[in-house]
């Protein structure tokens, strides 16, 4: 089988000098619409949040190494991205059913010491992980954490059972939590 013609190591000074010129301007440009559009598109990341800095990522690539896509091509789709992600955030904070619709609800993994594992099965989420997730926090053992949440950027809280008064929690926002008038 021959090998492809293409070079591999230089191909001449002609896109050598587009990707020295478009790499900062693009990355300016990225810099300055994360500006624009708030610290939320860097922060910890829900799954649409992630979803658009792949997408950047791969917008801002291109345009600096594919020849068929140009520096204005490459800002404009930044732009866009960025436009859209912000009208969807912005529309998150009016209206709850939009919220539903794209966000993630943080799930309750471990009620008072005990697995959760219909929760845990429908995360996808397994033992060992939620026992790394309570070493972390310094405990030894599962019944040491009076709960143990799946949030929505996917880390983990870990609540301890230290002998706290727990009966007036506002943990109501959380999937499988028990309401707080009814019995555990």
């Amino acid at each position: 089988m021959p090998l492809s013609s293409a070079p591999i190591w230089y191909d001449g000074v002609g896109d050598l000098g587009r990707v020295a010129l478009a790499t900062p301007v693009l990355y300016l440009a990225v810099i300055l619409a994360i500006r624009l559009t708030g610290k939320r598109s860097t922060s910890q990341m829900n799954n649409f949040d992630w979803i658009v800095t792949v997408a950047l990522g791969s917008i801002i690539g291109s345009g600096i190494i594919l020849k068929s896509i140009t520096v204005s091509e490459a800002l404009l789709a930044t732009a866009m991205l960025l436009a859209t992600q912000w009208l969807l955030t912005s529309g998150i904070l009016r209206f709850d059913w939009m919220a539903h619709l794209v966000k993630a609800e943080p799930r309750l993994l471990v009620h008072r010491g005990r697995y959760v594992h219909s929760a845990m099965k429908a995360e996808r989420v397994t033992e060992t992980e939620v026992m790394s997730a309570i070493r972390a926090r310094g405990l030894t053992d599962v019944k040491d954490a009076q709960w143990v949440i799946l949030e929505t950027d996917a880390t983990f809280s870990v609540i301890a059972d230290d002998g706290r008064d727990f009966s007036n929690v506002g943990l109501e926002q959380v999937s499988g939590f028990p309401p707080r008038h009814a019995p555990d």
